[in-house]
């Protein structure tokens, strides 16, 4: 999270001035260049432009934009950005020449964030600024906190892969695509064989230190849509979409034998025992099933001696 709030902190900061007025826009720069509120200074003499280097530039932090301009006015140009997303949250400020209640009222309605009344203090239109970034930043901090408590939620803390919950969540959702549009869908339960026996010998932390790169040695050999989680204790459970029998046979036997000729630290040798399961199958009609022959099989390749894979079913 440290590390997420630096780069909010050292990321260009820009601006973005839209008036009709080349002697607005002068004046408006020279005003924040002494507040020292940005990095770049952008300029648009019409909405239209302004619009063009907001899909142009980075890091564009607050418009500053006056309310009639030739074509395209202000309100609409603030409708225009509000409506894409990623425009959306960036603070505006209409200038506006009318010190008329109701049209200050309208634009902030539209979704303008603050307004200034022309001509304008320029002590007041700084003022008004930095309240806007402010915001914007607590807004930007929000945003990161929220990622990385959705992220917390789902990751087991441990190994930073998927935690079980969320691994049933995901489950769920793709056992029920495969069954709507006929496909197959595999499933392989492991644990590590003999694993308390690490705890007693070498300690817990050794223990953690092999979940951590066991986890590691799995997600660098399967691909980016396939659904790697811990389990519980020293069981991982993957998900393998639109892979049949034989498919995640051949990813059980790769894991297996990547694990068995792992150098480990500290540990002379250290293996796993897989259970694979797939759908469709005679046995298997929903996702209880499925997990079940997944873990059955686990526990065949338990009682035949580990360091092996058991297939559960044949599509």
């Amino acid at each position: 999270m440290e590390a997420n709030k630096q780069i909010c902190n050292t990321y260009e900061k820009n601006v973005l001035i839209i008036d009709d007025s080349p002697t607005v826009r002068h004046k408006i720069k020279l005003i924040l260049k002494r507040g020292r509120l940005f990095d770049k200074y952008y300029e648009a003499g019409t909405a239209k432009d302004g619009l063009v280097l907001l899909e142009q530039e980075q890091n564009i932090e607050l418009v500053i934009c006056d309310v009639v301009m030739p074509g395209m006015d202000g309100f609409e140009f603030i409708q225009e950005m509000k409506s894409t997303p990623s425009w959306r949250d960036i603070p505006v400020i209409i200038l506006t020449g009318q010190d008329h209640v109701q049209q200050k009222i309208y634009g902030l309605d539209t979704g303008a964030s603050d307004y200034l009344t022309k001509p304008f203090n320029p002590g007041e239109l700084i003022a008004r600024v930095r309240v806007q970034l402010k915001v914007k930043q607590l807004q930007d901090e929000l945003k990161i906190a929220k990622m990385r408590y959705k992220e917390l939620s789902i990751t087991d803390f441990l190994t930073q892969i998927y935690n079980r919950r969320h691994f049933m969540e995901l489950f769920d959702l793709e056992f029920s695509r495969t069954k709507r549009y006929g496909l197959s869908l595999a499933v392989m339960i492991f644990d590590i064989d003999n694993f308390k026996k690490i705890n007693d010998t070498y300690g817990h932390l050794q223990g953690d230190r092999v979940l951590r790169d066991i986890s590691s040695l799995v997600k660098a050999e399967i691909r980016t849509h396939d659904v790697f989680a811990r389990y519980g204790g020293e069981e991982f459970i993957l998900m393998l979409p639109q892979t049949a029998i034989e498919g995640a046979k051949l990813v059980a036997e790769k894991i297996r034998r990547k694990i068995e000729f792992h150098s480990f630290d500290k540990i002379d040798k250290l293996t796993i025992s897989i259970g694979v399961a797939c759908y469709p199958s005679e046995s298997i009609d929903d996702e209880e099933a499925l997990i079940k022959a997944a873990d059955d099989a686990l526990y065949k390749a338990k009682e035949q001696g580990k360091n092996c894979v058991v297939l559960a079913c044949k599509s």
